[in-house]
């Protein structure tokens, strides 16, 4: 079949072990050297090497360079998007570790989804703005109205801030919910917010939000 793009060529890229490994780790939303890559991954730095430059090449991954070290990160948001679908189809598919960590439980309740909240709270978030008429659909997609702009502007939130393409609030479906989260400018405005507040801090070395009971506290106030 030749109607539409070749999918095969990521498919082959993101179905190796280690690049995988890779595209997991970077969907925590932060930049990491190709030597904190390659321990983690468990492979050598050679290895590692060649399977950045592959990722790099196809448009999944971009690099910055500062100083003598060389920072990899996931591409853009469209890249991260794809990523959380396929884990949402592995999840359904019970594609899981035959051991679970414990870190899972923490990982389901909240967790970063790129530069956006995801998991329990981050479902929860999306559903109850949804619940109070925060976003509208129209010709260009997801709009947020003016409950949600008030509703937003109460954590000191600009939903006009300049920005460029990306959209400003989309859904994103989420891998252990099986429901969406908020993602989009607006999406990691309110996990940046949740952080400067205090509310909420990133586990070193994991994808995992970690909010105090004070902060899931303010969080679910905000919501009413």
């Amino acid at each position: 079949m030749k109607d539409g793009p070749n999918i095969t060529a990521i498919a082959a890229l993101i179905g190796d072990h280690a690049r995988a490994q890779v595209l997991n780790l970077l969907m925590a939303g932060r930049a990491l050297t190709a030597t904190e890559l390659a321990d983690a991954a468990g492979v050598t730095r050679q290895t590692i090497s060649a399977h950045l430059a592959k990722l790099q090449a196809a448009g999944l991954l971009s690099v910055e360079s500062q100083g003598r070290h060389r920072y990899f990160r996931i591409a853009d948001p469209e890249v991260a998007h794809m990523l959380e679908s396929l884990m949402g189809v592995a999840f359904g598919l019970n594609a899981l570790p035959l051991l679970p960590g414990p870190r899972e439980p923490a990982l389901r309740k909240a967790r970063v989804c790129y530069d956006h909240l995801a998991g329990e709270l981050g479902v929860l978030v999306y559903e109850l703005m949804l619940a109070q008429g925060a976003f509208a659909l129209g010709a260009e997609g997801m709009g947020l109205t003016a409950a949600g702009r008030a509703l937003v502007a109460r954590l000191d939130i600009d939903a006009d801030a300049p920005a460029g393409r990306r959209p400003l609030c989309r859904s994103c479906l989420d891998w252990s919910e099986r429901r969406h989260h908020l993602a989009g400018r607006l999406g990691a405005a309110l996990l940046a917010r949740c952080e400067q507040l205090g509310w909420a801090q990133r586990e070193p070395d994991s994808r995992v939000m970690r909010f105090s009971a004070a902060g899931e506290a303010a969080l679910r106030d905000w919501l009413g």
